[in-house]
């Protein structure tokens, strides 16, 4: 219980001023994924600079929203595994922490080998499908087939990265995370600007550093205390623990397979106006990517605090929390919406001097930032509702919300008015909506009842397996 009391102490997340503990443990995860969006930006800077367009255009946009496809579902594990660990360690259960450590680990390593086997057979089936321009084609195919073929590292990360998290140590990440971004930079001018080895050279450089960050992050956790240190040898599946993790990582996954399902058809349409807007949203995709690490960044930092909290029974805390962070984050959100919408253009120039794809950018950027402030309410909400450990209400919410509604939208109003502005406007409407049923199952769903807790394994004993 020492050990426990110790980190707890500094992290300041069971104790102390909320919104200070909060931000102490939301700006290194900001930083982390700051750093993480880093690896595919450099990328699309050097590339774009470097190769034109279309090389932009297959290292961004569709590309990353079919790798996402698959890296998302395992994610969503990955917050489960998250979430089982903050609630173990808030309890001060040290044994079931260990557990669920290897546990989690176990489930990276067979997870990235699925990925990486299924993510380099579907590559070019996925890329036909969502209608990749002639042009792009064969270097997209390319880059993605390397990506995947080394996506185990960025599996295991991220898995790492979570159990830290889970423990209330949200730096580490960020220092293995800065080590392999600056390896990824160096690299990717290297193999892109002096040996030109085009978009087959960043994805190597992408991989290669990935790399360095999980071997950092795995001699890290064999420093933990000895309590519930990582050992090679203990790597294996505790079958509570993976319960667990499945129920509440499961729903996150599937959750993340339909938006990315959504924003593959959405990909779709976006290409069918042609390169220049394909290439502009692959930009525009690096230059929101700011609002998202803000804002991701809250929702991993309110599931953790609501984790441990919720853990050592603070439920007045909890509640307190994802009040500081709803008003924390919504001023950020103002205060980025109108640096993009003044200053977009200067932005844009980092990824091509291109005047077309400039110009269809500054259309998508001034149409969607305004927008933003729509949707900090479905991370943050969620973000706390699955730290308590409930995690089919939210994924029923975001599917029905977000997922369908958007894809129903595309299909009707779409084939009607097939303008771009048409297809922008499925992303505002399906935030406001869902936005809307997060805050009445926050306020009437009674998912922060004590009570719920003593049914954790009983509803969905089914995905105990894959």
């Amino acid at each position: 219980m020492s050990t426990q009391s110790s980190t707890l102490s500094s992290n300041k997340i069971l104790d102390g001023v909320i919104w200070k503990g909060i931000l102490s443990f939301f700006f290194p995860i900001l930083l982390g994924t700051f750093f993480q969006q880093l690896y595919n930006t450099v990328d699309a800077v050097v590339v774009g600079q470097f190769l034109g367009k279309q090389a932009l255009a297959a290292v961004g946009g569709g590309t990353s929203t079919i790798i996402n496809l698959l890296i998302g579902f395992f994610t969503g594990l990955a917050s489960g595994a998250s979430v089982v660990i903050s609630q173990r360690f808030g309890s001060g259960k040290m044994d079931r922490v260990s557990n669920a450590i290897h546990t989690s680990i176990a489930l990276s390593l067979v997870g990235g080998v699925i990925i990486s086997v299924a993510g380099f057979a579907m590559t070019d089936f996925s890329l036909r499908m969502i209608a990749t321009p002639a042009d792009v084609m064969p270097m997209a195919s390319l880059y993605m087939k390397i990506y995947f073929a080394g996506s185990l590292t960025l599996v295991v990360y991220n898995m790492a990265s979570g159990i830290f998290r889970a423990l209330g140590d949200s730096r580490h990440p960020l220092y293995f995370l800065i080590a392999g971004c600056m390896t990824n930079i160096v690299l990717d001018v290297l193999f892109v600007g002096f040996f030109r080895m085009g978009v087959e050279g960043a994805a190597i450089a992408t991989v290669m550093s990935q790399l360095v960050s999980v071997v950092l992050s795995i001699i890290w956790l064999r420093k933990l205390p000895a309590a519930y240190r990582l050992s090679l040898r203990k790597i294996r599946f505790t079958g509570s623990e993976l319960a667990d993790t499945m129920r509440i990582g499961v729903p996150a996954g599937i959750q993340s397979i339909m938006y990315t399902i959504s924003n593959l058809i959405i990909q779709t349409n976006i290409n069918s106006f042609g390169t220049d807007t394909a290439a502009a949203w692959s930009a525009y995709g690096k230059i929101d990517a700011t609002f998202w690490m803000i804002i991701n960044a809250f929702g991993i930092a309110m599931t953790t605090f609501v984790g441990q909290n919720y853990g050592a029974k603070k439920l007045d805390r909890v509640r307190k929390g994802v009040n500081e962070t709803l008003l924390m984050s919504g001023v950020i959100t103002v205060a980025l919406t109108v640096l993009f919408c003044v200053f977009g253009n200067w932005a844009y120039l980092l990824f091509t001097t291109d005047p077309g794809v400039i110009d269809v950018g500054m259309r998508i950027l001034l149409f969607l930032a305004p927008t933003w402030i729509t949707y900090i309410a479905i991370e943050v909400l969620s973000g706390a509702i699955r730290g308590a450990g409930k995690a089919l209400i939210p994924t029923v919410i975001c599917i029905t919300g977000v997922c369908i509604l958007r894809i129903v939208w595309l299909q009707i109003a779409v084939p009607i008015h097939n303008t771009l502005n048409t297809v922008l406007a499925a992303y505002p409407i399906t935030w406001i909506v869902t936005s809307l049923l997060f805050l009445i199952y926050y306020k009437k769903g009674g998912w922060l009842k004590e009570e719920h807790h003593s049914l954790k394994f009983k509803w969905l004993k089914l995905v105990h397996h894959k």
